[in-house]
């Protein structure tokens, strides 16, 4: 399996702890804004759905720079992997491909269902990983500790259950 790197020197690991350092104080200091990814997919959905969960003043009021964040995200992952040398779309799914088989409308429906159980935890959780695991966290709030904790058990709990149960 290709690497996804490409073979590029990655960079060093304090380079990218000190850009998403920068990007989160800008925005407390410049934009008094909470740095997080979850509410932007909130504004997405108001682009969309006529709904009064999505018309709150609370979500319109930072729709204005959340949505270029996301764009801007999007783009760079792009950018990165198209200045890479190695993007190539592709349905090859590695392990579950191997494992499970279900063909693109198995993968469709396994991405849709996670998608869903992703944003359930992201609401019940009053936010996504990067909110509380970079911004409560570095803000020593409680709630974002729990969260962080309960993200991370999640995920070492699942992908042993995955891996050494399951396949």
């Amino acid at each position: 399996m290709p690497l996804i790197m490409n073979g590029l020197t990655p960079i060093h690991w304090a380079v990218g702890g000190a850009g998403i350092a920068a990007v989160t104080l800008t925005l407390l200091f410049v934009g008094n804004r909470r740095l997080g990814v979850s509410t932007g997919f909130e504004d997405l959905c108001a682009l969309v759905l006529d709904q009064p969960y999505f018309r709150r003043p609370s979500l319109r009021a930072g729709s204005g720079w959340r949505l270029p964040l996301l764009a801007g995200m999007v783009l760079g992952g792009v950018l990165s992997a198209v200045l890479g040398g190695g993007w190539e779309p592709t349905w090859a799914l590695g392990t579950f491909d191997t494992m499970i088989g279900w063909g693109p409308a198995g993968k469709v429906a396994w991405m849709f269902v996670g998608g869903l159980l992703i944003g359930f935890g992201t609401r019940l959780a009053g936010g996504c990983t990067s909110g509380h695991g970079i911004f409560g966290l570095s803000n020593l709030e409680l709630p974002s500790l729990i969260a962080t904790v309960s993200f991370m058990a999640a995920g070492v709990v699942f992908t042993n259950l995955l891996y050494r149960v399951i396949l």
